[in-house]
């Protein structure tokens, strides 16, 4: 068998392209705002992460401007050597400050922040406790580390209890991760219950936050804000490229781990350090996020604004609870074909289908910012309701 006949068998991606429904590696030609420009026509996004609108922000651009000024455009090297500047430390020491945590470390992109901490803190003789629904960076960390990856249902208590009560009598250590805020979903963990079972079993919490940092929360620290418990979780990691505004991502935990992790973490040692730039970017957002919690404020107005309408219409948004709103389509035909009338009216979505979600659950996955306008919102509404009824989900 040669090692490429999987390539050439793979055609699914081009039989969709051939019936001109393929929703993938769309180029944007401009800044990802409430309102993009594909193919020379103006669209309405409502398929990014861009939560607080800060991608194009005066402070945010003039801020990543300056530090190519002064630093250039890379660092040339891993943060490990050659690749840590000053303003590395100066964001580590603010992010720390902002999640109330001892100490925070950063990493070149959030999928090596995953992969990176998982692997190295989960020995050969330790239990990883993961979601059903976690993100794929999530797995690959639990893949590439040498302990023992046990799953179960998604944000369902009562099983995480189950497979925690099974490996009682293992002396090993144990780690529970969840996402915050799951990314298909859009529903919160259940993080009150899961603090009940992780002391009780014995388990240290890891809490996925990249779709939670800048959303949830009094301040927008996140889950553990939001349910008011943070000082009952032991790691907080988080995305630079969603609320943010930039690329890159963190955890933050107590000064002992987080000095273990860097240096041990291969994803950390052995990659390049975030450039200048985003550095820059994402000190100048946690700035804008503290001065400006009106951001926060309105995301949460155009979040209930959609969800409820949603839901008025009849459209099934299963159990979001946060600017994540999926609606939920079922065949993959389905999905593709709603997907490209509303590109045709203007609409940028994302469809979802397996493995991102469960066979024959395919979605429409939409997204909200705290930018949208009402008009925006409102035009995507009437649409919707046209579609839903052509589709006959509504």
């Amino acid at each position: 068998m040669d090692l490429f006949d999987k390539c050439k068998n793979f055609t699914r991606a081009r039989e969709v392209m051939a019936l001109g429904l393929y929703p993938y590696f769309r180029p944007i030609e401009s800044g990802a705002g409430s309102e993009v420009l594909i193919h020379g026509k103006k669209m309405i996004m409502i398929g990014s992460n861009n939560y607080l609108g800060l991608t194009g922000h005066p402070r945010v651009i003039e801020a990543a401007v300056e530090a190519v000024r002064k630093y250039g455009t890379g660092c040339t090297g891993s943060r490990f050597l050659n690749g840590t500047l000053d303003i590395h430390e100066t964001l580590e020491q603010k992010l720390a400050s902002f999640m109330k945590r001892e100490a925070a470390l950063c990493f070149s992109t959030g999928f090596q922040t995953n992969q990176g901490v998982l692997s190295t803190i989960a020995g050969k003789n330790d239990l990883i406790f993961t979601d059903r629904a976690d993100h794929a960076s999530i797995v690959d960390g639990c893949r590439l580390s040498f302990g023992k990856t046990v799953k179960y249902r998604h944000n369902d208590m009562e099983d995480l209890e189950r497979v925690l009560r099974s490996h009682g009598d293992s002396d090993n250590g144990r780690l529970i991760v969840t996402d915050g805020v799951f990314s298909m979903e859009g529903d919160i963990v259940q993080l009150p219950r899961l603090a009940e079972l992780a002391e009780k079993y014995g388990a240290r919490i890891y809490l996925d936050d990249a779709h939670s940092i800048g959303v949830l929360g009094k301040h927008g620290r996140g889950t553990a804000e939001h349910w008011n418990l943070e000082d009952r979780v032991d790691m907080v990691m988080g995305t630079f490229s969603k609320s943010l505004a930039s690329l890159g991502g963190f955890v933050a935990g107590s000064d002992q781990v987080i000095h273990y992790i860097k240096h041990h973490a291969r994803a950390l040692i052995f990659s390049a350090s975030m450039p200048p730039s985003a550095v820059a970017t994402v000190i100048a957002c946690l700035d804008i996020l503290e001065a400006e919690p009106e951001r926060l404020e309105q995301l949460w107005k155009n979040t209930r604004k959609m969800k409820s309408e949603f839901d008025r219409m009849g459209f099934d948004t299963g159990h979001s609870q946060t600017p994540i709103i999926p609606i939920k389509i079922g065949k993959d035909e389905d999905c593709f074909a709603f997907w490209n009338l509303l590109s045709e009216e203007g609409i940028f979505a994302n469809p979802s289908i397996s493995p991102a979600v469960p066979p024959g659950e395919a979605i429409i996955r939409t997204s909200y910012m705290a930018t949208h306008t009402d008009e925006e919102l409102d035009k995507v509404l009437v649409i919707f309701k046209k579609l839903g009824k052509r589709f006959g989900l509504i």
